[in-house]
């Protein structure tokens, strides 16, 4: 990044919103590399903004154009199943799927736009998911093996977070339909 001097930052925001297209790079990679070539401290300071740059431009494609370009980017069954999780669960629907490295990140963007989530708690679910993330990859990302153990923590505890609020949801929903 020192050969790219103040445009380095530009680039990485410009990277990650360009990959959001590229959906075969993990989303967390573009981070790594932040944090990697720029340091705990100021990769963080990168990462962030791109991360919710990159949110606002999935967002508002999902706003803007609708149903139709979300489901040729992301496919049509990955939009109805993120899209109905979106509905459903919204603000914590976006902050579980930032949270965890593996879930796509790009579709709950394109997706949150759909629903007209609001704008605003579209991206500050964001902001409250990505900042943990953000942080767990500055702290572990000079090990590569203390990163992936970390980053696959952090997916596991997720995951299972995700499905107890789902299995709990389901419960709820049945015990209030059947008052």
């Amino acid at each position: 990044m020192g050969q790219f001097g103040l445009w380095g930052p530009l680039i990485i925001i410009l990277g990650m919103i360009a990959r959001m297209f590229l959906l075969v790079i993990p989303t967390v990679l573009p981070m790594v590399i932040s944090v990697v070539t720029c340091g705990p401290l100021w990769g963080t300071g990168i990462t962030v903004p791109a991360v919710l740059a990159a949110s606002s431009v999935g967002y508002l494609i999902g706003f803007l154009p609708g149903p139709v370009t979300v489901s040729r980017l992301t496919g049509d069954k990955t939009e109805k199943k993120i899209g109905g999780f979106a509905e459903r669960y919204g603000f914590w629907a976006v902050i579980i799927t930032r949270i965890s490295p593996f879930l796509s990140n790009d579709a709950i963007s394109f997706v949150g736009g759909l629903p007209r989530m609001d704008y605003f708690k579209f991206i500050g679910a964001s902001l409250v998911g990505l900042l943990p993330l953000a942080l767990l990859i500055a702290g572990l990302g000079e090990s590569n093996h203390r990163l992936m153990t970390g980053l696959g923590w952090v997916s596991a505890v997720s995951l299972v977070g995700f499905i107890a609020c789902v299995l709990y949801d389901r419960r709820t929903r049945k015990a209030q339909e059947g008052k």
